[in-house]
């Protein structure tokens, strides 16, 4: 029977991909992906080729269709987003629940996660977590939802921008300059780097390491890698 199979690829080490994984997009006869440049590197990596979809959040309810029609015809289907696992914060959704009404199998194939990797590393004590993805870049309805999250009990895990890292971490000790926070940046790559202490300590630590690298080398702040940020809840400071 066709199915759509939903791919969790690498973060950055390639060397994460499962088995599993690199088996079902050989079998596969149609994949779909958010970027096909960066999702044909993957392919490439591991000697295989398929016939590839893009579908991308600005185009996800149409690509959909084409992947429900290839489905329909009998075909297996592989989707994959750019990095991590789809729908988390990434396309593939609509994708999924397009599929599943169709009347089709939606079948996950596990691995790598930010969300997951740095939860296993934060040291957190929290019981509950939320995931919450990218807030608003608007300033002030950023800060709005940060107040709501810290003022929970939970504790939530955050993706952020290397271009607005540093703002976000300012809100977050403006609002609790002693909560437990963990950072993690470039994870997986050979760069990666895991900041862990009071949200004043982290903001202090980054705010440093990009002054120093715009001074010594003319590093733009893109070149701090992509962030993950583990804040841990009200009562577990």
């Amino acid at each position: 029977m066709a199915a759509l199979y939903i791919i969790a690829t690498p973060i950055g080490n390639l060397g994460d991909i499962s088995f599993r994984a690199i088996e079902t997009l050989k079998s596969a006869d149609l994949v779909a992906c958010e970027d096909t440049r960066r999702t044909l590197k993957l392919l490439s990596h591991f000697g295989i080729r398929v016939k590839m979809l893009s579908c991308r959040s600005q185009n996800e309810e149409y690509a959909a269709e084409k992947v429900i029609d290839a489905l329909n015809k009998g075909q297996t289907v592989a989707y994959a987003s750019d990095a991590g696992t789809p729908a988390l914060s990434d396309p593939g959704a609509a994708l999924v629940r397009a599929a599943s009404q169709a009347g089709h199998d939606v079948i996950p194939i596990p691995g790598p996660s930010a969300f997951a990797a740095l939860l296993s590393i934060a040291g957190g004590r929290d019981k509950t977590v939320i995931f919450e993805g990218f807030l608003s870049p608007k300033p002030g309805r950023r800060k709005s939802r940060l107040r709501e999250l810290m003022a929970m009990e939970a504790a939530c895990v955050l993706y952020e921008s290397p271009f607005r890292v540093l703002k976000l971490l300012t809100d977050i000790a403006e609002i609790d300059s002693e909560r437990y926070t963990c950072v993690g940046r470039e994870m997986t790559k050979v760069h990666e780097e895991y900041l862990r202490g009071s949200a004043a300590e982290i903001l202090e630590k980054l705010s440093q390491k990009k002054g120093a690298k715009t001074a010594n080398s003319d590093v733009s702040g893109a070149q701090l890698g992509e962030f993950s940020l583990y804040i841990s809840g009200k009562y577990l400071k």
